[in-house]
């Protein structure tokens, strides 16, 4: 009779293409195809020491992993380090195997409130990504996504006001600052 471990198909070994578990029409793979990430070493280069402490983590997984979560809505550092643990599309965009280990919310949150205190990158990255994705035709600035309760109205189908509603990367850090804070003080944490 075979033990349940071994009955048990989540404690087999696999050999697996990483690859080959992310679905081609996949969002992050599209932008991966058309958006090269590669500027964001030069952009961040001043704000690094070549020569000095322990190696640090490459700048474009850091913001490649903020950028995850913008895209997804995903208002804490700590839960985007949680979710890039069990997304396999999450760890092929930011080139970490299925064994590697997720840079740890600590290291998210030091580099925005210290090492990029005070300064526009993440802004000027941010754009940039826009940028290359009007370049690229993915962003064509006539659609609006919103995150919004939807309620039945009583209104003139035929008239309607346009408006131009922009959320900037600095809204979402205050929400990731905002998530820190809380946590904090639900654990009795200084600053």
């Amino acid at each position: 009779m075979l033990s349940s471990k071994e009955n048990n198909p989540q404690m087999h070994y696999e050999f697996v293409c990483l690859d080959e578990l992310v679905p081609e029409d996949h969002l992050l793979r599209v932008i991966q195809k058309h958006i090269d990430f590669s500027f964001i070493r030069e952009k961040v280069r001043p704000y690094y020491c070549e020569d000095n402490g322990r190696p640090s983590i490459d700048p474009v997984v850091l913001f490649k992993m903020i950028f995850i979560g913008y895209l997804y809505g995903i208002r804490s550092e700590r839960q985007l380090e949680k979710e890039i643990q069990t997304n396999i599309a999450y760890r092929w965009f930011l080139g970490l195997s299925l064994t590697d280990r997720v840079p740890d919310h600590t290291t998210i949150s030091w580099n925005r409130r210290t090492r990029f205190k005070n300064t526009d990158v993440f802004q000027e990255i941010f754009d940039e990504i826009v940028r290359l994705a009007i370049q690229h035709r993915m962003v064509g600035g006539r659609v609006l996504i919103s995150d919004s309760t939807h309620l039945k109205a009583n209104a003139n189908k035929r008239k309607f006001k346009k408006q131009v509603i922009e959320k900037t990367s600095h809204a979402y850090l205050k929400d990731l600052e905002a998530a820190i804070n809380e946590d904090r003080e639900a654990h009795g944490k200084k600053d």
